[in-house]
């Protein structure tokens, strides 16, 4: 496996990433929940320079979301595709997971800022949980 593919709901935007990923995380944290309307949000990461646009580069909109950190999704659609930090994760991105139909080089290692998740979702599997300032740090 040397990579994958992935695209937007609409198909307006398509993409492709080289393995190895950094990490796959699910993020509980409040800001990821209400940019994609969901108890939690699963991130693919790889180094930037791995992950290509092979399709609809025009159809890409960004949205500075706070200080050092931009969320980029389809202006076609509304998918919310991408995450950067030119902070924190300098030099990578971060992809939604549910853009990929199938498998990845590893599984979700970790649910982290869980002490900032959703009160109404409960999970029950066996993934660490991180919280903190960090969003990574042990509970």
């Amino acid at each position: 496996m040397s990579g994958a593919e992935g695209q937007c709901f609409c198909g307006a935007v398509a993409f492709a990433i080289d393995f190895p990923t950094k990490w796959v995380a699910h993020c509980h944290c409040s800001m990821c929940r209400r940019a994609h309307g969901a108890a939690f949000v699963t991130w693919v990461s790889v180094p930037s320079a791995q992950l290509r646009i092979t399709n609809g580069q025009e159809c890409i909109g960004a949205y500075k979301s706070s200080a050092d950190a931009e969320r980029r999704f389809c202006k076609t659609c509304g998918s919310p595709l991408f995450f950067e930090s030119f902070g924190r994760w300098k030099g990578e991105v971060h992809i939604a997971r549910a853009h990929f139909p199938g498998a990845l080089d590893r599984e979700p290692q970790v649910h982290s800022f869980f002490d900032d998740r959703a009160p109404w979702f409960h999970v029950n599997d066996q993934v660490p949980k991180r919280g903190g300032k960090t969003g990574t740090e042990p509970l």
